[in-house]
């Protein structure tokens, strides 16, 4: 997936669906003992994936598969998938709000690509503290992210249907357009498996390290431009730089933000690493 996420970032980044429930689901009794075996738990979610997901996916997505997978993705830690939690200590002097931040934005974020294929994608992002990527979108996806260790905070917004757009004041940003906030938090491990949906869940967010942490990502299906699943980035703007006129429905103007589509940010920093967890046979 590095190729295509290098592609559709490039200035560096990337960051269901579909088939009947018989073919989608896994009985209970056969995921408990499959995760009591020897057999690694990366070679079970690519199972699942791969009896879940298809290339085009679903507009609402069955909640029986997607509780599997889940179910399984909260009992994942890093030596699950090869890694070994940073320390802490690697860090000190570069808190989050720490001095040399700058320092910290120098170092990558380190992309894993365990499995790619055109119904899904599992990779693993691994973050330095104080490193962002940027507000992004994902388009017609469903997205699974489980924190590995460390903390992480994950700001995240769903567009407002139906759609309102404005011209804006800001240069280089001809319109904007009204998201609601639906996640605004800091995730540390152990904690559940976040999920985003095309339209809902927080389908653009962005992601801060508050410290050294992963991220197991499930994308289905992946990103891919010739298929109309390119990745965009985008600013936000409090509400009420351009809020005259619009009538805020349900909620606070502080829950609502005007996003901005921007290039490829030239800060976003980001390498290909290794994976070296268990392999899967496919």
């Amino acid at each position: 997936m590095f190729s295509k996420f290098q592609k559709a970032t490039d200035k560096a980044m990337v960051f269901l669906q579909k088939k009947t429930l018989s073919n989608l689901y896994v009985p209970k009794q056969k995921l408990h003992m499959a995760m009591n075996t020897t057999s690694p738990k990366v070679q079970l979610l690519y199972d699942i994936c791969k009896n879940t997901f298809t290339p085009s996916g679903l507009s609402s997505a069955p909640s029986q598969p997607i509780h599997k997978l889940c179910s399984l993705l909260d009992t994942f830690g890093p030596a699950d998938v090869g890694l070994k939690e940073e320390s802490l200590d690697d860090d000190r002097g570069h808190g989050f709000f720490g001095l040399n931040r700058v320092a910290r934005w120098a170092q990558p974020i380190t992309y894993l690509d365990i499995h790619e294929c055109d119904s899904f994608t599992m990779c693993i992002f691994c973050f330095p503290t104080s490193s962002i990527i940027p507000l992004h979108d994902h388009p017609g996806m469903t997205v699974f992210s489980k924190v590995l260790y460390g903390s992480l905070h994950v700001k995240a917004y769903d567009w407002v249907e139906p759609a309102c757009i404005k011209e804006s004041r800001e240069p280089g940003c001809p319109q904007v357009r009204l998201a609601r906030l639906v996640v605004d938090k800091v995730l540390t491990a152990p904690c559940g498996t976040s999920v985003l949906y095309p339209k809902s869940g927080g389908n653009l967010h962005c992601f801060t390290a508050v410290t050294p942490c992963a991220v197991l990502d499930v994308l289905a299906p992946p990103y891919s431009e010739d298929l109309g699943r390119k990745c965009t980035y985008y600013i936000d703007y409090p509400y009420t730089t351009l809020g005259n006129g619009v009538q805020i429905s349900n909620g606070k103007e502080e829950n609502y933000a005007w996003l901005a589509e921007i290039e490829t940010p030239d800060d976003l920093y980001m390498r290909s690493g290794v994976y070296v967890g268990p392999a899967i046979q496919v």
